[in-house]
């Protein structure tokens, strides 16, 4: 049986990370989220405030107020 190209090619692809960020302005369903490195991004989804979990341009939920260390590698 062949497999689909398409899905050899997507399962090579690395999922996209969920990172952490700071609610800074929202509107119409889209908010301007900050990154702890300084960087803004926009996302998707219901929340307007506070800290946030966001992958690939989607606010997946809450996140809790903890410090956040940052490590370059």
């Amino acid at each position: 049986m062949l497999r689909n190209p398409y899905k050899i090619l997507r399962d090579l692809m690395p999922d996209p990370p969920l990172q952490v960020g700071t609610i800074v302005s929202a509107a119409n369903g889209v908010a301007t989220v900050q990154l702890p490195g300084g960087g803004l991004l926009q996302a998707r989804g219901t929340i307007t405030s506070g800290r946030v979990f966001v992958r690939d341009g989607v606010i997946e939920g809450a996140a809790p107020s903890l410090p956040v260390e940052l490590i370059d590698v």
